[in-house]
C-alpha cells in the first residue's frame, strides 16, 4: 500500500497571484494535491491550475471536477493536455456531472454514459487514436486527431460520484473516486464495495482505485469559532449530502428545516441547528488537533487521499498556513496504519 496523500482544494475565487502563493505554501510544507473546483458560476478552473503550477515543482494538480455538458470532451482534453504540459506530467483530470447546471439551462441526461463516453473521447483525442468513435452521446470522425503534441496519451482520470453505479464506473475505468462533501470514515468501506463491482466486471484489481473523501474544512486555534463558521458552510449543502450518505442517519426534519432556512437565505441559522455529530460527518472543523484527528480517522479507513475544501479557515490564508503548520505533522500517513 501507498502512503495516504493529502490535498488542498480551492475555490476559484481569488485574485490572480493568490493561486500561487497558496501553491508554494501548501508544496513547501507537504501537500501532495492542489485541485481546483470546477463549480457553477466561479472561474473556470484552468487559469487558477496554470497558475500554480508554473509555482510549483512536485505537487499534483487537477480540476475536480470539470463536467460533459457545459463543456465538450474535446475541450476537456485540450484542457487537460496544456495542464499537463505546464506542470511536465503531474495534472489529473477529475470529470462529474455537475451540478445545478439548470439554473443555466443545461439537463443532465443519462449521466453516466455522458461521463464514460466523454472519458473515452478525451484519452482517445490524448493518445493519438484516430480510427473515429461512434458513442451514444459523442462522436468523433475517423482521422479526428488534436493538432499539437501532448505531454502524456493518459493523465490519470478522478471521477467525482456518491452513487453506486457511478462508483462502479469509477471501478471499470478511473484511477481515483472522490466523495465530495464527506468527512465520515464509514463511507469508505462503502465506497470501495461499490467500486469492487465495476473493478471485477473490468477484471481489475479494487486496488487499483484511490479512494478521496473531501470536504469543507475550517480550522484555527478557536475551534468554536471554526466550528460555526463550518456549520454555515455545511448548510448550503447537507440536504444533497445527507441523503447521499446511506451510514449518516442525519433526522430527516433537521435536513427539512435546514434547506427551508437556506431557501430563504438564512444560512448561518440553518448551520445553528447542525449537531456536532452530523457536523463531523460532512466536514473538517475546529482546532488543528480536531481537523487532524478527523483526517486521521480517514487515514485509518484507507482512503488514498484526504482533500481539506474551501475555505480552510476564519480566512482563507490562515487556514492554509494552519493547514500547512500545525495538521500536516500530526498526520501519520504510513501504510501500516491503513485499512485496504
Amino acid at each position: 500500500m501507498t502512503v495516504a496523500e493529502i490535498g488542498l482544494g480551492l475555490q476559484s475565487d481569488k485574485r490572480p497571484g493568490d493561486y500561487a502563493r497558496l501553491a508554494r505554501l501548501a508544496e513547501r510544507h507537504g501537500f501532495d494535491v492542489l485541485s481546483v473546483f470546477g463549480d457553477l458560476m466561479y472561474q473556470p478552473p484552468l487559469p487558477a491550475l496554470l497558475e500554480m503550477a508554473a509555482a510549483t515543482r512536485r505537487v499534483r494538480l487537477g480540476p475536480a471536477c470539470l463536467n460533459p455538458y457545459s463543456l465538450a470532451p474535446y475541450e476537456i482534453a485540450g484542457q487537460i493536455a496544456a495542464l499537463d504540459l505546464a506542470s511536465a506530467g503531474r495534472a489529473y483530470l477529475g470529470l462529474a456531472r455537475g451540478t445545478w447546471l439548470g439554473a443555466v439551462g443545461l439537463d443532465r441526461p443519462r449521466p453516466l454514459t455522458a461521463l464514460a463516453e466523454a472519458a473515452e473521447v478525451v484519452y482517445r483525442l490524448l493518445g493519438g487514436d484516430d480510427r473515429g468513435y461512434e458513442g451514444e452521446m459523442f462522436r468523433l470522425d475517423p482521422g479526428t486527431r488534436l493538432r499539437y503534441a501532448v505531454h502524456r496519451p493518459r493523465p490519470p482520470l478522478l471521477l467525482g460520484t456518491w452513487g453506486p453505479k457511478g462508483a462502479a464506473l469509477a471501478g471499470r475505468v478511473a484511477d481515483e473516486i472522490k466523495v465530495g462533501g464527506s468527512a465520515n470514515p464509514a463511507m469508505v468501506p462503502v465506497v470501495r464495495e461499490r467500486v469492487a463491482a465495476g473493478a471485477a466486471e473490468a477484471g481489475r484489481d479494487t486496488g487499483q482505485v484511490g479512494i478521496v473523501l473531501g470536504a469543507v474544512t475550517v480550522v484555527d486555534t478557536d475551534g468554536a469559532a471554526a466550528r460555526d463558521r463550518a456549520r454555515t458552510e455545511v448548510a448550503m449543502y447537507l440536504a444533497v449530502v445527507a441523503e447521499l450518505d446511506p451510514t449518516a442517519h442525519v433526522p430527516p426534519d433537521l435536513v427539512t428545516r435546514v434547506r427551508e432556512l437556506v431557501a430563504q437565505g438564512r444560512d448561518r441559522e440553518a448551520g445553528a441547528l447542525i449537531p456536532g455529530d452530523v457536523l463531523d460527518l460532512f466536514a473538517f472543523s475546529g482546532t488543528p488537533e480536531q481537523v487532524a484527528a478527523q483526517a486521521q480517522a480517514l487515514i485509518d479507513a484507507g482512503v488514498r487521499r484526504v482533500e481539506f475544501g474551501t475555505p480552510h479557515g476564519l480566512t482563507d490564508d490562515r487556514g492554509v498556513h494552519l493547514l500547512a503548520t500545525a495538521v500536516l505533522p500530526l498526520l501519520d500517513r504510513s501504510p501500516a496504519r491503513r485499512v485496504r
